[in-house]
Protein backbone atom coordinates (compact mmCIF):
# COMPACT_ATOMS: atom_id res chain seq x y z
CA UNK A 1 0.00 0.00 0.00
CA UNK A 2 2.69 2.55 1.17
CA UNK A 3 4.89 1.63 -1.87
CA UNK A 4 1.26 2.40 -4.37
CA UNK A 5 1.22 5.29 -2.44
CA UNK A 6 4.70 6.55 -3.38
CA UNK A 7 4.28 5.68 -6.74
CA UNK A 8 1.31 7.43 -7.44
CA UNK A 9 2.93 10.49 -5.64
CA UNK A 10 5.69 10.37 -7.76
CA UNK A 11 3.76 10.30 -10.37
CA UNK A 12 1.79 13.47 -9.58
CA UNK A 13 4.74 15.32 -8.90
CA UNK A 14 6.18 14.41 -11.49
CA UNK A 15 3.50 16.23 -13.39
CA UNK A 16 4.32 19.40 -11.90
CA UNK A 17 6.65 22.17 -13.65
CA UNK A 18 9.58 21.81 -12.66
CA UNK A 19 10.20 25.60 -10.94
CA UNK A 20 6.80 27.35 -11.08
CA UNK A 21 8.25 30.61 -10.86
CA UNK A 22 6.75 33.21 -8.31
CA UNK A 23 5.21 36.55 -9.29
CA UNK A 24 7.99 38.86 -7.98
CA UNK A 25 7.70 42.58 -8.55
CA UNK A 26 11.00 44.97 -7.07
CA UNK A 27 11.99 48.18 -7.23
CA UNK A 28 13.49 50.12 -4.98
CA UNK A 29 12.60 53.68 -3.90
CA UNK A 30 14.50 56.88 -3.74
CA UNK A 31 16.10 56.99 -0.17
CA UNK A 32 17.69 53.28 -1.65
CA UNK A 33 15.41 50.73 0.41
CA UNK A 34 14.29 47.54 -1.99
CA UNK A 35 10.99 46.48 -2.06
CA UNK A 36 10.13 43.09 -2.96
CA UNK A 37 6.64 42.32 -3.85
CA UNK A 38 6.03 38.16 -3.67
CA UNK A 39 1.81 37.77 -5.24
CA UNK A 40 -0.75 34.98 -3.74
CA UNK A 41 -4.05 36.11 -4.04
CA UNK A 42 -5.24 32.57 -2.72
CA UNK A 43 -6.04 34.27 0.73
CA UNK A 44 -6.87 37.73 1.42
CA UNK A 45 -3.47 37.59 3.97
CA UNK A 46 -0.77 39.24 3.81
CA UNK A 47 2.77 38.88 5.19
CA UNK A 48 4.85 42.45 5.91
CA UNK A 49 8.23 42.24 6.55
CA UNK A 50 11.23 44.93 7.08
CA UNK A 51 14.62 43.17 6.78
CA UNK A 52 18.26 45.06 7.94
CA UNK A 53 20.64 44.13 6.33
CA UNK A 54 22.49 44.11 9.93
CA UNK A 55 22.42 41.48 12.49
CA UNK A 56 24.99 40.00 15.42
CA UNK A 57 28.35 39.82 12.87
CA UNK A 58 28.15 43.67 12.09
CA UNK A 59 28.38 44.21 15.69
CA UNK A 60 31.09 46.20 17.03
CA UNK A 61 33.97 44.53 19.82
CA UNK A 62 32.45 44.69 22.90
CA UNK A 63 28.80 45.01 22.63
CA UNK A 64 28.05 41.69 21.86
CA UNK A 65 24.00 41.38 21.53
CA UNK A 66 23.62 44.66 20.79
CA UNK A 67 21.74 43.78 17.57
CA UNK A 68 19.46 41.35 19.48
CA UNK A 69 19.10 43.79 22.12
CA UNK A 70 18.02 46.32 20.15
CA UNK A 71 15.15 43.82 18.53
CA UNK A 72 13.57 43.74 21.81
CA UNK A 73 13.72 47.57 22.13
CA UNK A 74 12.00 48.27 19.14
CA UNK A 75 8.43 46.76 20.69
CA UNK A 76 8.87 50.00 22.88
CA UNK A 77 8.11 53.45 22.67
CA UNK A 78 8.56 55.38 19.51
CA UNK A 79 7.39 59.21 18.94
CA UNK A 80 3.70 57.84 17.76
CA UNK A 81 3.14 54.59 19.71
CA UNK A 82 3.49 53.79 23.30
CA UNK A 83 5.30 50.80 24.83
CA UNK A 84 3.79 47.33 24.03
CA UNK A 85 1.11 49.70 21.09
CA UNK A 86 2.61 48.20 18.29
CA UNK A 87 1.75 44.69 19.39
CA UNK A 88 -1.57 45.17 21.07
CA UNK A 89 -2.58 47.24 17.95
CA UNK A 90 -1.60 44.03 15.82
CA UNK A 91 -3.28 41.94 17.50
CA UNK A 92 -6.44 43.70 18.07
CA UNK A 93 -6.79 43.60 14.09
CA UNK A 94 -6.32 39.88 14.15
CA UNK A 95 -2.96 39.51 13.25
CA UNK A 96 0.34 38.09 14.17
CA UNK A 97 3.77 40.20 14.97
CA UNK A 98 7.34 39.21 16.11
CA UNK A 99 10.78 39.36 14.98
CA UNK A 100 14.09 37.59 15.32
CA UNK A 101 18.13 38.51 14.81
CA UNK A 102 20.63 36.05 13.00
CA UNK A 103 24.58 37.13 12.29
CA UNK A 104 23.58 38.55 9.17
CA UNK A 105 20.20 40.62 9.73
CA UNK A 106 17.02 41.44 11.74
CA UNK A 107 13.25 40.99 10.65
CA UNK A 108 10.27 42.39 11.89
CA UNK A 109 7.03 40.72 10.89
CA UNK A 110 3.25 40.97 10.54
CA UNK A 111 0.93 38.32 9.44
CA UNK A 112 -2.50 39.96 8.98
CA UNK A 113 -5.25 40.23 6.34
CA UNK A 114 -4.86 42.39 3.46
CA UNK A 115 -6.50 45.24 4.15
CA UNK A 116 -4.72 46.24 7.07
CA UNK A 117 -1.50 46.72 5.12
CA UNK A 118 -1.15 50.06 5.42
CA UNK A 119 -1.89 50.43 8.85
CA UNK A 120 1.32 47.80 9.14
CA UNK A 121 3.68 50.19 6.70
CA UNK A 122 2.22 53.49 8.90
CA UNK A 123 3.32 51.70 12.13
CA UNK A 124 7.11 49.79 11.01
CA UNK A 125 8.42 52.77 8.95
CA UNK A 126 7.38 54.88 12.51
CA UNK A 127 9.80 52.94 14.32
CA UNK A 128 12.01 52.51 11.65
CA UNK A 129 13.15 56.32 12.39
CA UNK A 130 11.15 57.55 15.38
CA UNK A 131 12.29 55.02 18.20
CA UNK A 132 12.12 56.79 21.58
CA UNK A 133 14.45 55.07 23.37
CA UNK A 134 14.19 55.49 27.47
CA UNK A 135 16.71 54.39 30.27
CA UNK A 136 14.32 52.91 32.05
CA UNK A 137 12.71 50.90 29.50
CA UNK A 138 16.28 49.73 28.72
CA UNK A 139 17.37 48.62 32.17
CA UNK A 140 14.18 46.23 32.14
CA UNK A 141 14.97 44.59 28.79
CA UNK A 142 18.06 44.29 29.54
CA UNK A 143 17.39 41.98 32.23
CA UNK A 144 15.12 40.34 30.09
CA UNK A 145 17.68 39.05 27.51
CA UNK A 146 20.01 38.20 30.45
CA UNK A 147 17.26 36.29 31.67
CA UNK A 148 16.94 34.60 28.12
CA UNK A 149 20.71 33.68 27.78
CA UNK A 150 19.94 31.96 31.47
CA UNK A 151 16.72 30.15 29.98
CA UNK A 152 18.06 29.31 26.55
CA UNK A 153 21.64 28.72 27.11
CA UNK A 154 23.17 28.80 30.70
CA UNK A 155 20.91 26.28 31.47
CA UNK A 156 21.84 23.89 28.79
CA UNK A 157 24.82 21.91 28.40
CA UNK A 158 24.37 21.56 24.76
CA UNK A 159 23.77 24.96 24.21
CA UNK A 160 27.23 26.38 26.19
CA UNK A 161 28.87 23.70 24.25
CA UNK A 162 27.58 24.73 20.74
CA UNK A 163 29.03 28.32 21.83
CA UNK A 164 32.82 26.88 22.85
CA UNK A 165 32.37 25.06 19.00
CA UNK A 166 31.46 28.72 17.25
CA UNK A 167 34.01 30.09 19.28
CA UNK A 168 36.71 27.45 17.81
CA UNK A 169 35.34 27.12 14.24
CA UNK A 170 35.47 31.06 13.99
CA UNK A 171 38.80 32.79 15.41
CA UNK A 172 38.42 36.09 13.89
CA UNK A 173 34.92 36.32 12.44
CA UNK A 174 32.19 37.71 14.26
CA UNK A 175 30.43 34.30 13.59
CA UNK A 176 32.41 33.10 16.64
CA UNK A 177 30.58 35.40 18.96
CA UNK A 178 26.94 34.02 19.75
CA UNK A 179 24.12 35.86 18.45
CA UNK A 180 22.72 36.37 22.01
CA UNK A 181 25.55 37.81 23.09
CA UNK A 182 28.49 37.09 25.79
CA UNK A 183 26.95 37.39 29.07
CA UNK A 184 29.28 39.82 30.56
CA UNK A 185 29.64 42.17 27.77
CA UNK A 186 25.20 41.68 27.73
CA UNK A 187 25.42 43.21 31.25
CA UNK A 188 27.22 45.92 30.40
CA UNK A 189 24.67 47.31 27.28
CA UNK A 190 23.18 50.50 27.69
CA UNK A 191 20.89 53.08 25.75
CA UNK A 192 24.18 54.61 24.16
CA UNK A 193 25.24 51.43 22.79
CA UNK A 194 21.27 50.70 21.61
CA UNK A 195 21.38 54.41 19.54
CA UNK A 196 24.58 53.94 17.83
CA UNK A 197 23.43 50.69 16.47
CA UNK A 198 19.91 51.74 15.59
CA UNK A 199 21.32 54.81 14.05
CA UNK A 200 23.68 53.27 11.89
CA UNK A 201 22.22 50.49 10.34
CA UNK A 202 18.13 51.73 10.60
CA UNK A 203 18.05 53.47 7.88
CA UNK A 204 15.95 52.44 4.26
CA UNK A 205 19.30 52.10 2.64
CA UNK A 206 19.72 49.58 4.60
CA UNK A 207 16.62 47.26 4.67
CA UNK A 208 14.56 45.68 2.63
CA UNK A 209 10.57 45.82 2.31
CA UNK A 210 9.01 42.35 1.60
CA UNK A 211 5.43 42.01 1.25
CA UNK A 212 3.93 38.37 0.26
CA UNK A 213 0.44 37.42 -0.07
CA UNK A 214 -2.77 38.90 -1.75
CA UNK A 215 -1.64 42.56 -2.55
CA UNK A 216 -1.40 44.36 -5.79
CA UNK A 217 2.19 45.86 -6.51
CA UNK A 218 1.59 48.95 -7.92
CA UNK A 219 -0.47 49.10 -4.45
CA UNK A 220 2.18 48.45 -2.44
CA UNK A 221 4.70 51.10 -4.05
CA UNK A 222 2.06 53.34 -3.40
CA UNK A 223 2.37 52.71 0.36
CA UNK A 224 6.07 51.98 -0.01
CA UNK A 225 6.76 55.48 -1.14
CA UNK A 226 3.67 57.50 0.97
CA UNK A 227 5.13 55.57 4.26
CA UNK A 228 9.09 54.44 3.82
CA UNK A 229 10.22 56.98 1.23
CA UNK A 230 10.27 59.77 2.97
CA UNK A 231 12.88 58.70 5.51
CA UNK A 232 15.67 59.65 4.05
CA UNK A 233 18.80 57.55 3.68
CA UNK A 234 21.65 57.77 6.24
CA UNK A 235 24.31 58.94 3.95
CA UNK A 236 27.34 57.57 6.67
CA UNK A 237 26.01 53.83 6.04
CA UNK A 238 29.38 51.80 6.71
CA UNK A 239 30.39 49.32 3.80
CA UNK A 240 29.52 45.64 5.22
CA UNK A 241 32.45 44.26 5.60
CA UNK A 242 33.55 41.37 8.16
CA UNK A 243 37.04 40.52 9.37
CA UNK A 244 38.51 37.57 7.41
CA UNK A 245 38.65 34.50 8.89
CA UNK A 246 42.57 33.63 8.63
CA UNK A 247 43.30 30.06 7.02
CA UNK A 248 42.83 27.27 9.24
CA UNK A 249 45.63 24.69 8.84
CA UNK A 250 44.96 22.43 11.63
CA UNK A 251 42.25 20.52 13.33
CA UNK A 252 41.12 21.97 16.25
CA UNK A 253 39.69 19.79 19.51
CA UNK A 254 37.58 20.23 22.74
CA UNK A 255 36.00 18.59 25.34
CA UNK A 256 33.00 20.04 27.28
CA UNK A 257 32.49 17.98 30.64
CA UNK A 258 29.15 19.38 32.58
CA UNK A 259 27.39 17.50 35.20
CA UNK A 260 24.09 17.69 33.85
CA UNK A 261 24.73 16.23 30.31
CA UNK A 262 22.73 12.59 30.81
CA UNK A 263 23.73 12.09 26.88
CA UNK A 264 27.61 12.25 25.50
CA UNK A 265 27.97 12.99 21.91
CA UNK A 266 30.32 13.57 19.54
CA UNK A 267 30.43 16.66 16.53
CA UNK A 268 32.32 18.15 14.22
CA UNK A 269 32.07 21.07 11.64
CA UNK A 270 33.98 21.66 8.67
CA UNK A 271 34.49 25.37 7.38
CA UNK A 272 32.06 25.36 4.03
CA UNK A 273 31.41 27.73 1.20
CA UNK A 274 28.26 29.32 1.17
CA UNK A 275 25.76 30.64 -1.90
CA UNK A 276 27.25 33.39 -3.37
CA UNK A 277 24.96 35.36 -6.88
CA UNK A 278 25.45 33.49 -9.87
CA UNK A 279 27.78 30.81 -7.83
CA UNK A 280 25.09 28.45 -6.38
CA UNK A 281 26.72 25.48 -7.24
CA UNK A 282 28.70 24.07 -4.57
CA UNK A 283 26.41 24.86 -2.08
CA UNK A 284 23.99 22.97 -4.02
CA UNK A 285 25.78 20.01 -4.36
CA UNK A 286 26.59 20.14 0.00
CA UNK A 287 23.00 20.60 0.66
CA UNK A 288 22.20 17.56 -0.79
CA UNK A 289 25.14 15.81 0.66
CA UNK A 290 23.77 16.44 4.26
CA UNK A 291 20.44 14.87 3.13
CA UNK A 292 22.33 11.63 1.84
CA UNK A 293 24.84 11.60 4.64
CA UNK A 294 22.62 12.76 7.73
CA UNK A 295 18.46 13.59 7.01
CA UNK A 296 17.15 10.83 8.32
CA UNK A 297 16.86 7.32 9.41
CA UNK A 298 17.02 6.46 5.86
CA UNK A 299 20.81 8.45 4.97
CA UNK A 300 24.08 6.63 4.95
CA UNK A 301 25.04 7.91 8.69
CA UNK A 302 21.55 6.19 10.12
CA UNK A 303 21.53 3.15 8.54
CA UNK A 304 24.78 2.50 8.83
CA UNK A 305 26.12 3.09 12.77
CA UNK A 306 22.21 3.16 13.73
CA UNK A 307 20.72 0.03 12.43
CA UNK A 308 23.10 -1.82 10.38
CA UNK A 309 26.37 -1.41 13.28
CA UNK A 310 24.23 -0.36 16.19
CA UNK A 311 26.52 2.01 17.38
CA UNK A 312 24.89 5.21 17.86
CA UNK A 313 21.33 5.88 19.17
CA UNK A 314 20.95 8.78 16.66
CA UNK A 315 23.64 10.43 13.56
CA UNK A 316 22.64 13.38 11.59
CA UNK A 317 24.09 15.76 9.42
CA UNK A 318 23.50 19.42 8.19
CA UNK A 319 24.27 22.36 5.95
CA UNK A 320 22.72 25.54 5.55
CA UNK A 321 24.28 27.74 2.86
CA UNK A 322 22.17 31.17 3.34
CA UNK A 323 25.18 32.81 4.64
CA UNK A 324 26.63 36.08 4.29
CA UNK A 325 30.53 34.82 4.75
CA UNK A 326 31.92 31.58 5.00
CA UNK A 327 29.84 29.12 6.51
CA UNK A 328 30.17 24.99 8.50
CA UNK A 329 28.85 21.66 7.45
CA UNK A 330 28.18 19.45 10.27
CA UNK A 331 28.08 16.02 11.87
CA UNK A 332 26.84 14.36 14.99
CA UNK A 333 26.90 11.21 16.62
CA UNK A 334 25.63 10.14 19.95
CA UNK A 335 26.59 6.49 20.85
CA UNK A 336 24.58 3.68 22.58
CA UNK A 337 25.64 3.22 25.99
CA UNK A 338 28.32 1.24 26.22
CA UNK A 339 29.98 2.71 23.15
CA UNK A 340 32.36 5.19 24.03
CA UNK A 341 32.82 8.48 22.28
CA UNK A 342 35.81 8.11 20.67
CA UNK A 343 34.57 4.91 18.87
CA UNK A 344 31.54 6.29 17.81
CA UNK A 345 34.19 9.33 16.51
CA UNK A 346 35.90 6.44 14.66
CA UNK A 347 32.95 4.69 13.45
CA UNK A 348 31.71 8.32 11.68
CA UNK A 349 35.03 8.56 10.32
CA UNK A 350 34.62 5.11 8.96
CA UNK A 351 31.78 5.38 7.34
CA UNK A 352 32.36 9.24 5.79
CA UNK A 353 35.49 7.18 4.16
CA UNK A 354 33.65 4.83 2.69
CA UNK A 355 30.92 7.45 1.35
CA UNK A 356 33.68 8.90 -0.56
CA UNK A 357 35.32 5.55 -2.06
CA UNK A 358 31.73 3.81 -3.26
CA UNK A 359 30.31 7.17 -4.13
CA UNK A 360 26.84 8.35 -4.31
CA UNK A 361 23.38 5.67 -4.60
CA UNK A 362 21.39 7.14 -7.40
CA UNK A 363 18.43 6.01 -6.38
CA UNK A 364 18.63 7.84 -3.25
CA UNK A 365 19.72 11.00 -4.71
CA UNK A 366 16.41 11.21 -7.04
CA UNK A 367 14.42 9.96 -4.01
CA UNK A 368 16.06 13.12 -1.93
CA UNK A 369 15.72 15.63 -4.96
CA UNK A 370 12.00 15.08 -5.68
CA UNK A 371 11.49 15.09 -1.69
CA UNK A 372 13.23 18.49 -2.25
CA UNK A 373 10.93 20.00 -4.91
CA UNK A 374 7.98 18.61 -3.29
CA UNK A 375 8.96 20.76 -0.24
CA UNK A 376 10.10 23.74 -2.49
CA UNK A 377 6.15 23.48 -4.16
CA UNK A 378 4.31 22.94 -0.94
CA UNK A 379 6.37 25.94 0.48
CA UNK A 380 4.28 28.10 -1.87
CA UNK A 381 1.25 27.34 0.34
CA UNK A 382 2.46 29.60 3.35
CA UNK A 383 3.07 33.22 2.45
CA UNK A 384 5.32 33.07 5.71
CA UNK A 385 7.70 30.64 4.06
CA UNK A 386 7.78 32.51 0.81
CA UNK A 387 8.81 35.73 2.84
CA UNK A 388 11.37 34.08 4.96
CA UNK A 389 12.96 32.63 1.46
CA UNK A 390 13.53 35.53 -0.15
CA UNK A 391 13.99 37.90 2.67
CA UNK A 392 16.92 35.20 3.92
CA UNK A 393 18.12 35.16 0.76
CA UNK A 394 18.41 38.73 -0.29
CA UNK A 395 20.01 40.38 3.27
CA UNK A 396 22.53 37.14 2.89
CA UNK A 397 23.91 38.60 -0.27
CA UNK A 398 21.97 36.99 -3.14
CA UNK A 399 19.80 38.55 -5.70
CA UNK A 400 15.93 37.38 -7.12
CA UNK A 401 17.63 35.63 -9.85
CA UNK A 402 19.57 33.38 -7.77
CA UNK A 403 16.74 32.40 -5.21
CA UNK A 404 14.65 31.77 -7.96
CA UNK A 405 16.83 29.30 -9.71
CA UNK A 406 18.04 27.57 -6.51
CA UNK A 407 15.20 24.80 -7.00
CA UNK A 408 16.47 23.96 -10.88
CA UNK A 409 20.22 24.07 -9.43
CA UNK A 410 19.70 21.14 -6.59
CA UNK A 411 17.83 19.21 -9.61
CA UNK A 412 21.07 19.77 -11.65
CA UNK A 413 23.39 18.25 -8.82
CA UNK A 414 25.33 15.08 -10.13
CA UNK A 415 26.43 12.07 -8.03
CA UNK A 416 29.94 13.28 -8.96
CA UNK A 417 29.34 16.74 -8.32
CA UNK A 418 28.36 15.64 -4.52
CA UNK A 419 31.98 13.77 -3.84
CA UNK A 420 33.62 16.20 -5.35
CA UNK A 421 32.10 18.73 -2.70
CA UNK A 422 32.32 16.18 -0.33
CA UNK A 423 36.44 16.07 -0.77
CA UNK A 424 36.68 19.61 -1.56
CA UNK A 425 35.08 20.12 2.47
CA UNK A 426 35.85 17.01 4.74
CA UNK A 427 39.47 18.73 5.09
CA UNK A 428 40.33 17.50 9.07
CA UNK A 429 42.60 20.56 9.04
CA UNK A 430 39.70 23.14 8.75
CA UNK A 431 37.51 20.98 11.00
CA UNK A 432 36.43 21.60 14.67
CA UNK A 433 35.72 17.97 16.25
CA UNK A 434 33.79 18.04 19.69
CA UNK A 435 32.78 15.80 23.08
CA UNK A 436 30.26 16.48 25.17
CA UNK A 437 30.90 14.31 27.86
CA UNK A 438 29.24 14.27 31.95
CA UNK A 439 31.68 15.35 34.89
CA UNK A 440 31.87 11.70 36.14
CA UNK A 441 33.38 11.07 32.40
CA UNK A 442 36.44 13.59 32.48
CA UNK A 443 39.44 11.45 31.79
CA UNK A 444 42.93 12.16 33.79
Amino acid sequence: MMRLFALAFGAALGALPAQANDLVTDFTLDNGMQVVVVEDHRAPVVMHMVWYKAGSADEQPGVSGIAHFLEHLLFKSTDNLESGEFSSTVAANGGRDNAFTSYDMTAYHQRIASDRLELMMSMESDRMVNLRLQEDEVATEREVIIEERNQRVENSPSALFREQLNAAQYQNHRYGVPIIGWRHEMEALSLEDARAFYDTYYAPNNAILLVAGDVDPDEVKALAEQYYGVIPANPDLPERARTIEPPQISPRRLVYNDPRVAQPYVTRSYLAPERNPGDQETAAALTLLAEILGGGQTSVLSQKLQFEERKVVYAASWYNGTSLDQTTFDLVAVPVPGVSIQEAEDAMDAVMAEFIETGVDEAQLERIKMQLRASQIYERDNVSSLANRYGRALTAGLEIADIQAWPDVLQAVTGDDIIAAAKQVFDKRRSVTGWLMGEEEITQ
